[in-house]
C-alpha cells in the first residue's frame, strides 16, 4: 500500500472523503468531503499534500508538516 493510498483510506474510515490531484510531482488536495480547496500551499497551483519523488522505486512521501495538511482538512469540515 502506498503512502497516498492509505492517507485517503485512513480518513474514509473515520468519514472524511478527500479527493486528490496530480501534477508530476506534485499531488494536490482537490476537496474534501465534497467541498473544493481553494487555498494554495507550498504551489501555486493548488495546497500541496504529497510530493512524488522523481524516481518510481521510492514511494511518494508527505510534502510538508501532517499539522498542517489535518489543519486543512478540519477547517474544510
Amino acid at each position: 500500500m502506498t503512502t497516498i493510498s492509505s492517507f485517503v483510506n485512513r480518513l474514509e474510515k473515520i468519514g472524511i472523503n478527500v479527493e486528490l490531484i496530480s501534477n508530476y510531482p506534485w499531488v494536490y488536495l482537490h476537496k474534501v468531503n465534497g467541498r473544493l480547496v481553494t487555498e494554495k500551499y507550498n504551489s501555486e497551483h493548488g495546497f500541496t499534500v504529497f510530493f512524488s519523488s522523481l524516481h518510481l522505486s521510492s514511494p511518494p512521501h508527505i510534502m510538508c508538516d501532517g499539522k498542517i495538511i489535518f489543519n486543512k482538512i478540519r477547517k474544510m469540515l
